[in-house]
């Protein structure tokens, strides 16, 4: 199955490039009317909807027994044994106000183990893929990690908290612990590319609480391909499900783990 997910890879990279294309083609045109309201602080547009639903066409056809798992809910089906997971447009916010920092996220899981994913970087061109028992690539090239192990020289990437803020004030305590302990903190918008940024060693690590699955089932695949080490805050396996995610190079892993578990349980 391996040169079957290579495959699968190649053809999800096109698919990929192809809903960006129609995103970017949509942002000179893009009105705040047309913002639709989920939650607090949650948004959809018909961009999101429209290119969910190209994805989904498209990859229905390249593995007709998958099911699917994405944000805006365009197909639902019964557990199989393979699952897309898909964030049609990961950086909402940022496509609404015109800020150049969105993606749209794919992966395939077969059973609970991802297998293949695919973040494309809309505005810059940039797709990073990978599957399983391969490498990381960004457009052909392959990728790694940072080797960065100082702290103190490190740059770190984040995410607010924008519905749950119950565990603000933990939040708050890692945020001024990094501000004051490495070179600077980052929050771009968008946690796929985030994690695809940790994969190419752009960033040396990222950590955020309150995401879903779609958000983060490919960027972490990336990191683990990479070379990186992926967890939830309390150090365990379950971050495609779980309420958090912390990604970055093994060298720094130890170091920030403990430091954002041990100021969220206190």
């Amino acid at each position: 199955m391996i040169a079957d997910f290579r495959i699968i890879c190649e053809n999800v990279c096109d698919i990929a490039r192809s809903a960006g294309k129609f995103i970017k083609s949509q942002s000179t045109v893009f009105k705040q009317e047309d913002i639709l309201v989920k939650g607090l602080h949650d948004y959809v547009s018909y961009v999101d909807k429209t290119s969910e639903e190209q994805i989904v066409e498209r990859l229905k056809m390249l593995l007709p027994s998958a099911g699917f798992l994405a944000e805006e809910g365009t197909t639902v089906t019964e557990k199989k044994e393979f699952t897309w997971i898909i964030d049609p447009l990961d950086g909402t916010t940022n496509f609404m106000h015109g800020i150049p920092f969105f993606s749209v996220s794919i992966a395939l899981m077969q059973h609970q183990e991802i297998v293949a994913g695919v973040v494309y970087e809309v505005n810059q061109d940039e797709c990073f893929y990978a599957c399983k028992d391969g490498p990381a690539y960004l457009n052909g090239d392959e990728i790694r990690v940072s080797s960065q192990s100082d702290l103190g020289r490190s740059l770190l990437s984040t995410g607010f908290p924008y519905y749950d803020f119950s565990r603000m004030g933990a939040y708050l305590e890692v945020l001024k612990y990094f501000i004051e302990n490495t070179s600077g903190l980052r929050r771009p918008g968008s946690a796929a590319t985030d994690l695809a940024y940790v994969a190419c060693g752009r960033f040396d690590g990222f950590f955020e609480y309150g995401l879903h699955p779609w958000d983060v089932a490919a960027g972490s695949f990336l990191v683990q391909r990479a070379g990186g080490r992926v967890s939830t805050f309390a150090g365990n396996n379950d971050f495609i499900y779980g309420s958090d995610i912390l990604a970055c190079n093994d060298a720094l892993y130890s170091k920030i783990q403990q430091i954002v578990s041990g100021c969220f349980n206190s």
